[in-house]
C-alpha cells in the first residue's frame, strides 16, 4: 500500500514535468510558426523591393540616356534672344 502511494506521488512531478514541456512545445512551436509568417511577409517585402529597384534603375538609365541625346542634339532648338520679339511691338 504504502508502494502505491509513494509510486503515485513520484508520478506527479513528471506528469507536472510533462504538461510543462507540453506547453513549452506548444509555446515554441506557435514562435516558430509566427517567425515563419514573418519571414514570408519579409520575403515578399524584398522580392517586392527588388522589382521596384530593377524597375528604378532602368528608369535612371532611359533618363540618362535622354539626358545624353539632348546635351549632343544641334543647337538650333535653344533659345536665341535675337529671335525674340522685343516687348513694345
Amino acid at each position: 500500500m504504502n508502494g502505491n502511494t509513494q509510486r503515485a506521488d513520484s508520478n506527479m512531478p513528471y506528469g507536472d514535468s510533462l504538461a510543462r514541456l507540453e506547453a513549452r512545445l506548444e509555446e515554441l512551436e506557435n514562435r516558430s510558426a509566427y517567425q515563419e509568417h514573418w519571414l514570408d511577409e519579409l520575403d515578399r517585402a524584398v522580392a517586392h523591393q527588388e522589382q521596384r529597384l530593377a524597375e528604378l534603375v532602368r528608369l535612371n538609365e532611359l533618363m540618362q540616356e535622354r539626358l545624353r541625346e539632348q546635351r549632343s542634339a544641334p543647337q538650333d532648338d535653344l533659345f536665341n534672344p535675337h529671335d525674340e520679339v522685343p516687348p513694345h511691338y
